[in-house]
């Protein structure tokens, strides 16, 4: 009986271990850095902001994505409702809810529109670390990913 005590926990401990939620998590716990894609939304995570196409749409987030233990996040950032063909302003409040599971990521985001006088909810949205985006008629930027080791690389040449 006593054995059968001493056992249970190892098993517990080994079932957490290799949960989903946990083992799927990025070193660091921040949403990995690249391009994600998927169909009519794509994403550009770099260090200092993730830009999110949900359709002929944008969004952006300062910063890095910080993760909970379970692979969720939920930022605030501003979101262009009217940007095809071109970007009719201002860039309203939005709010970035998503999980990560492996390489892809699940985004729903949800946004003020203060000139419509509206909320608005786009996604949610698949979209997979490494894969080009399939935007149809509307293109995702390309803006560069600017990271810590690139930006180092370049001072250490001036």
């Amino acid at each position: 009986m006593n054995a059968l005590r001493a056992g249970i926990p190892a098993v517990l401990i080994a079932i957490a271990a290799c949960s989903p939620s946990t083992a799927s998590l990025p070193p660091g716990g921040l949403l990995p850095l690249g391009t994600w894609g998927g169909d009519n939304a794509g994403m550009i995570v770099g260090d200092t902001a993730m830009h999110l196409h949900v359709g002929c749409t944008f969004g952006d987030v300062s910063g890095r994505i910080a993760l909970t233990t379970t692979g969720a996040f939920d930022v605030q950032g501003s979101y262009m409702l009217r940007a095809y063909p071109i970007a009719v302003g201002p860039a309203v409040p939005a709010r970035f809810v998503g999980t990560l599971a492996g390489t892809k990521a699940t985004v729903t985001v949800t946004v003020n529109d203060t000139v419509q006088k509206q909320t608005v909810v786009l996604g949610p949205v698949v979209v997979t670390l490494g894969v080009d985006p399939k935007m149809g008629p509307c293109p995702i930027c390309r803006r560069p990913i600017q990271t810590v080791a690139r930006s180092l690389a370049r001072a250490s040449r001036i």
